[in-house]
């Protein structure tokens, strides 16, 4: 069965716009979104048979993922509160 990603446009549909923009004008958000996106990526990978992790490796991955997309809500929440 193949397991989709995460994309944080798919998370968070009413950020779309939000998102686009911190990408263009805000490095710090840039960079963290590059680094979930990458994260996503790789917990995509393992779940799908691409690479090889352990269980305890693939759930501490899981772990980094949701501490990188709560930590990009709460920059979109502030830049949409702005």
């Amino acid at each position: 069965m193949q397991v989709e990603h995460h994309p944080l446009s798919a998370e968070f549909p009413a950020f779309k716009d939000t998102i686009h923009a911190l990408k263009l004008s805000n490095a710090h958000f840039s960079k963290l979104f590059d680094e979930y996106a990458e994260t996503d990526k790789a917990v995509n990978r393992a779940e799908n048979g691409v690479d090889h992790l352990n269980d305890a490796a693939l759930e501490e991955l899981k772990k980094v993922r949701v501490v990188q997309k709560d930590h990009l809500f709460q920059l979109l929440q502030t830049a949409s509160a702005a």
